[in-house]
């Protein structure tokens, strides 16, 4: 059960993520809730198997959701400036390379 909570929290942080960093029509609407969602399910996983830390510890939670934050703001600071980069390339490109 408390892997669900984890999943929505994180969820809800990545959809937060979007709507701090600028240029967010440069992905989709659910892609940071989605990255948020999955990374803290995995480290959520990973960390009940592999380090043994159990669901009502505060370090887990506090593992889950920091990484979750993490990878949904590296994402959304490295997608816009990626994304432009290859609209810019791709318009040079079809304009014959005269842009």
């Amino acid at each position: 059960m408390e892997l669900l909570f984890v999943i929505v929290i994180a969820a809800g942080i990545g959809g937060a993520v979007r709507y701090l960093i600028p240029q967010r029509g440069t992905y989709g609407l659910l892609l940071l809730p989605a990255v948020g969602a999955i990374t803290a399910a995995v480290v959520w996983v990973g960390t009940l198997w592999a380090v043994r830390w159990t669901f009502d510890g505060t370090w887990i939670w506090v593992a889950s959701l920091g990484a979750a934050f993490l990878v949904s703001l590296a994402l959304a600071l490295v997608l816009p400036r990626r994304r432009i980069e290859h609209d810019a390339r791709t318009l040079q490109q079809l304009s014959g390379g005269k842009a």
